[in-house]
């Protein structure tokens, strides 16, 4: 399905986003991220304050935008991005919680699938539970790349997608015990959103905080020091 460009929720002009757009939850993010690794970074959507950037990373052509939190958000703009601008492949870069002793905080983990509590994959009207998964081909390169950079720590796996940021349930980390190793936002509805439209996906979050040991970063260190998933993106783009 094409969209009328511009869309809804994205004012740039068609050809205007690179075939791969690396999507930080934080639009301060995109932002620190287009002024520190971009050449010629020039600016392509600034609607509802969701910055994004397109420039050169070594030569090659590629673009930064912001998600926003949860997949509600992130399944409009990823939509908006495979159907209406040709995008071909989006890494998420974003923050995740650690649910195990495996990730402390400032690890990374690179998520192989997605569980999730969401409704999301309703609309699809499957008749069963729809597995999300990374595309392969990223998730490989992100692997060998991970592997280059001696002393980081990083794990492959699930993630567990939640809906809500604020969880009365108590029931997170019943989720760790079938082998998800953190919590956060919005990969599930990423990895679904690609999977409809056939293009590839991948989330390479950096731990922010840990329900187990009970570490957390500051605010200004989520916006602007976790650099190593934005190189391990930008050198797979």
């Amino acid at each position: 399905m094409s969209l009328v460009i511009p869309t809804p929720h994205i004012e740039a002009k068609k050809g205007d986003f690179a075939k791969t757009v690396l999507m930080p939850g934080d639009p301060l993010r995109a932002k620190f991220i287009a002024e520190t690794y971009l050449e010629n970074a020039r600016m392509v959507n600034q609607v509802r304050g969701m910055y994004g950037f397109t420039g050169t990373y070594k030569g090659k052509e590629v673009s930064v935008m912001a998600s926003g939190m949860g997949m509600p958000s992130m399944g409009i703009y990823s939509y908006e991005l495979f159907h209406g601008y040709d995008v071909e492949n989006i890494i998420r870069i974003g923050t995740a919680c650690s649910m195990s002793e495996k990730l402390n905080v400032k690890d990374i983990v690179i998520a192989m699938g997605a569980c999730t509590d969401t409704n999301f994959a309703s609309q699809f009207r499957l008749p069963g539970s729809f597995a999300p998964i990374a595309s392969y081909e990223l998730l490989h390169k992100a692997v060998a790349e991970a592997e280059k950079r001696e002393g980081l720590h990083f794990e492959v796996g699930n993630v567990y997608s939640h809906d809500a940021f604020y969880d009365e349930s108590g029931s997170t980390m019943t989720w760790a015990k079938m082998g998800a190793l953190a919590v956060e936002m919005e990969t599930a509805g990423l990895y679904m959103t690609a999977a409809r439209a056939g293009k590839n996906a991948l989330a390479i979050c950096t731990i922010s905080d840990s329900i187990v040991t009970g570490e957390e970063t500051t605010s200004a260190e989520r916006q602007t020091t976790f650099n190593t998933m934005m190189e391990i993106a930008l050198e797979i783009a």
